[in-house]
């Protein structure tokens, strides 16, 4: 029996992870929801509660909303420190961010477990005030290598960002990249681009990257200039994939508290990362290109006060589901 760990989070959280609920009991996933991010917080004084934790490694997949509550800011324990710790126990260290529009398909592989986010930070008694990029040897080959096969599979094309007139860490990655692409991926072309320059061409010539494989900090930015050049984070979707199941799947937009309760968030960042862990997670490929078409049906019949429309986020689950079992 296959069995999902949907955590509705935060926010409009609940919401959106309702519509894809609906599509798993379309698909007869089971599935159970567990408590996360800030109203664990609230209720349980955590954001990741040893049993949802415990839940999620014995799942097959996990489904996440959204994270984050206002009345929480700036205290000690925060929403996203119990998505870091989901992150680093599950070991899902390959985040994956497609982005498409018309004539745009491109696939960006950011490492999720290093780097500056996982590194030593702290302060000094002059006042200093430190955070830490540390890469190791297997670090980046593990996520080179999924990002090579990923390339192999779709055009045949990777770009490997990095900032190696500068930073040290750099210099490792393309090192590494280099090697492993000589050795094992010879098929697969590979370029190297530093990220400045490289955000530029994510602006103004999308159309002409495949897929890129990047560090945690650069792909984090990266991946969000490429949301907002194939329409927002409000419909961009993400998988973050270990060498073992479960993996994580959640969409990029926040918890987005100021329109929470409302019924007009849009479900297709949540929806468009259920297909993302039908493909990736549950090895469902047929199932995750119909949802994928059936989410492009509802954004183009059925869209939400955010693209102009005035469809509920219910109204747009309707619409998918319409697609999904027409």
């Amino acid at each position: 029996m296959t069995l999902v760990a949907v955590l509705p989070g935060d926010g409009i959280g609940p919401e959106v992870a309702a519509e894809a609920i609906r599509v798993l009991d379309a698909l007869g996933i089971e599935h159970a929801e567990h408590a996360f991010g800030g109203n664990a917080i609230l209720a349980d004084g955590t954001p990741l509660p040893d049993q949802t934790l415990e839940a999620c490694r014995a799942a097959d997949a996990v489904l996440l909303a959204a994270v984050g509550l206002p009345e929480l800011e700036g205290r000690p324990v925060r929403p996203e420190q119990g998505l870091l710790g989901l992150r680093r126990e599950l070991g899902v260290y390959a985040n994956l961010r497609p982005a498409s529009a018309d004539g745009i398909d491109l696939v960006i592989v950011r490492e999720l477990v290093g780097g500056l986010y996982f590194g030593a930070k702290g302060t000094r008694d002059d006042g200093t005030w430190f955070d830490t990029c540390e890469y190791s040897r297997p670090e980046v080959e593990r996520i080179a290598r999924r990002a090579f096969e990923i390339a192999r599979e779709r055009r045949g094309r990777l770009t490997s960002v990095d900032k190696v007139n500068v930073l040290h860490t750099s210099r490792l990655w393309r090192d590494v990249v280099s090697e492993l692409g000589a050795s094992e991926y010879g098929d697969v072309p590979l370029d190297h681009a530093l990220v400045d320059s490289f955000a530029m061409t994510v602006v103004t010539a999308p159309e002409t990257i495949d897929v890129v494989v990047t560090e945690n900090t650069f792909g984090d930015i990266l991946s969000d200039v490429a949301a907002a050049v194939t329409g927002g984070l409000g419909v961009a979707a993400s998988a973050s994939l270990g060498d073992e199941p479960p993996g994580l799947f959640e969409p990029v937009h926040g918890s987005a508290p100021q329109i929470a309760g409302q019924g007009i968030a849009n479900p297709a960042a949540m929806l468009r990362s259920t297909a993302l862990m039908l493909r990736h997670g549950l090895g469902r490929p047929d199932e995750a290109e119909a949802l994928e078409r059936a989410v492009e049906t509802g954004l183009r019949d059925a869209p939400t006060p955010d693209l102009g429309g005035t469809a509920t986020t219910r109204g747009m689950g309707d619409a998918v589901l319409r697609a999904l079992e027409g």
